[in-house]
């Protein structure tokens, strides 16, 4: 089984305590689940469906890999990935300056001068320095996540400093292991202020050495990689190894080059989990589906049920005159899940208090939600969700286009026979 269709039977279980708890509480339930009105009547077959162990968190191996490189480094064998500094004994870092457009820095960290960072010396920073904060991977153009998944680190503002700079800097950018070939270089960069600076109450970009309590492993990126709380998997880059401080103006990330917006941040959009294909006449019909919290954050998720012998709203491309029907975020997990120790947040993640999230939905992470349908007539269907974030916007708004990040309507077709 993929990881893709573990993630699927994963979370379409996240909603199992909703659907027991409709069939004790029908009642209830019925005047607060859009079109519930016999929630009582949720078969044994829809539970079973739906009672997996459920998680919240990712299981570090459970992630999604896109993964770059010929061969992809993390498969290098371990004496390979010892010598080039995949490993936590032999992981070293520099930062430098760029020769092309230079930065004046005092200490530049070089394997040259014999100073490059190494991992011992990065846990030292740690003890005083180290942060962890939730957030959701995805990438820019792919319509599911990679993963959820609490990441820690050291802010690399932290490693900027150590290089002592005094001028002429306006952005940093960096890569990591590529098989010794230039021709593979992965890079991403980001403007000083990002790295110096958390705008917004974000969390700080971080040199990235644990994802859910564990040491990273090769295929999440590790010994360490760049993880940017706001952006797509891009900006995130694995096996880092490499950090270059600039007087360069601009962008000079590799995914430009394929016609993406590299300065996008994480979009807020919603799609689903679990829509029965075939249903009989009078059954309730439980929909399950997840949502990503923005930058913009998450105000709501809605749902449009439509009969396909109606016609489709006129000249409306997003259908934001459908009749959309909000559908219940659920809260919190009782099991956070991701192999955590203990299965307890860890102590000092930002946006948790005591383990529990300060607020619900967090920004930069994802939610599950959950509906059930019912007194449908025969016919076929098409069922749509969407989000509406913090500031009003329905999805797809107020950023519609697929290269500034994924944000595009999902439709599930079914049946009701």
């Amino acid at each position: 089984m993929s990881a893709f269709d573990r993630f699927l039977l994963e979370h379409q279980s996240v909603t199992r305590r909703y659907f027991i708890r409709a069939g004790a509480a029908a009642t209830a339930v019925a005047g607060f689940w859009p079109l519930a009105s016999r929630a009582d009547e949720t078969t044994p077959e829809q539970l079973e469906a739906l009672a997996r162990l459920e998680s919240y968190l990712t299981l570090p191996d459970d992630f999604r890999d896109v993964s770059r490189g010929n061969p992809i480094p993390h498969t290098l064998p371990d004496d390979k990935k010892a010598e080039v500094g995949l490993t936590r004994a032999t992981w070293e870092l520099e930062v430098a300056a760029d020769p092309n457009y230079k930065s004046d820095i005092r200490n530049p960290l070089t394997k040259e001068n014999g100073n490059a960072l190494d991992f011992k010396r990065l846990m030292q920073l740690a003890e005083s320095n180290a942060v962890r904060f939730p957030k959701v991977m995805t990438c820019l153009n792919i319509g599911c996540p990679l993963g959820m998944g609490i990441w820690e680190g050291v802010p690399l503002r932290e490693l900027f400093w150590l290089t002592k700079p005094r001028g002429d800097v306006r952005r940093i950018y960096y890569y990591g292991y590529h098989n010794d070939d230039p021709e593979q270089i992965f890079r991403s960069s980001l403007p000083l202020d990002r790295v110096l600076e958390d705008p917004f109450d974000l969390p700080p970009v971080i040199a990235c050495y644990k994802l859910n309590g564990q040491w990273l492993t090769p295929e999440r990126g590790g010994p360490v990689r760049i993880l940017v709380p706001e952006g797509y998997g891009f900006k995130s880059v694995k096996w880092l190894q490499r950090i270059v401080i600039t007087n360069l103006y601009h962008a000079n990330d590799t995914y430009a080059k394929a016609n993406n917006d590299v300065d996008s941040r994480l979009k807020t959009w919603a799609a689903t989990l679990s829509v029965p294909k075939v249903v009989k006449t009078g059954q309730p019909i439980p929909v399950t589906g997840y949502a990503q919290v923005g930058i913009s954050g998450l105000r709501k998720v809605q749902m449009w049920v439509h009969n396909n012998d109606d016609p489709l709203p006129s000249g409306d491309r997003h259908f934001a005159s459908a009749p959309w029907k909000d559908v219940d975020i659920l809260p919190p997990p009782e099991k956070w899940g991701g192999g955590l120790a203990d299965n307890t947040i860890p102590a000092g993640t930002l946006s948790f208090n005591g383990g529990k999230p300060v607020t619900w939905p967090l920004r930069l992470t994802k939610v599950h939600w959950a509906a059930l349908l019912s007194d449908l007539p025969a016919g076929q269907y098409t069922f749509r969700s969407r989000t509406i974030d913090e500031k009003g916007y329905a999805q797809p708004m107020p950023r519609p286009f697929r290269k500034s990040g994924h944000a595009a309507l999902e439709h599930v077709r079914f049946d009701v026979v």
